[in-house]
């Protein structure tokens, strides 16, 4: 059995929306993209880094995919600790409109229920499977219980609205914390687990 975990970027409010580009998820009419990138820091890249080193493959949404299949094939050579582990390792991809074949190295569609396809991706033996952007495909996932840990970086910042990564009215789950760190900017690196009963 394969853990899943989710790599997110939230803001102190629970804001997952549009962390990277101003453009990158306007829905809603929201205005504050690119409110992530001021607080990431050496310890965070450092963070991320070592948490790509152990994975298996990453799970993504259409829109999470879109923009990183743009940026990584061609990224700058100092950002390979980075794109290595993303360009080489096996991506599977949650969408509706997109079609095979996919064109970023080791990109395969999820086909048929998500929520069945991860669950059997999880069955299967080998390492874990990350979960990279893609807030949508998250609250699937967490919504039928197939996330085990969180890994969260929470900026100290209040937007007051966007997107959320958890619902209201979602599952109740209690959790545990793994580990903990602050960055230099202030923002907080968590990881939490799932509580086993």
């Amino acid at each position: 059995m394969r853990k899943l975990s989710v790599d997110v970027f939230t803001t102190l409010d629970g804001v997952v929306q549009a962390p990277g580009a101003p453009d990158e998820d306007t829905d809603g009419g929201f205005e504050h993209g690119g409110w992530h990138l001021q607080y990431f820091d050496d310890i965070a890249g450092n963070w991320m880094v070592e948490g790509y080193k152990d994975i298996g493959g990453f799970l993504l949404g259409r829109r999470t995919y879109e923009i990183l299949s743009s940026y990584w094939p061609t990224a700058p050579e100092d950002q390979r600790a980075f794109g290595d582990p993303l360009n080489t390792l096996p991506k599977y991809v949650a969408s509706r409109t997109l079609a095979e074949p996919l064109e970023w190295q080791n990109s395969h569609l999820l086909r048929g229920d998500v929520a069945e396809a991860v669950a059997a991706l999880k069955g299967e033996d080998g390492k874990e499977l990350r979960v990279v952007g893609s807030a949508a495909l998250m609250q699937t996932l967490i919504q039928h219980d197939l996330v085990d840990e969180f890994r969260l970086m929470i900026d100290p910042l209040i937007l007051g609205g966007g997107k959320r990564l958890f619902r209201d009215g979602g599952p109740h789950r209690p959790l545990r914390l793994v580990e903990s760190q602050a960055t230099t900017t202030g923002a907080i690196l968590a990881t939490y687990a799932v509580a086993q009963d």
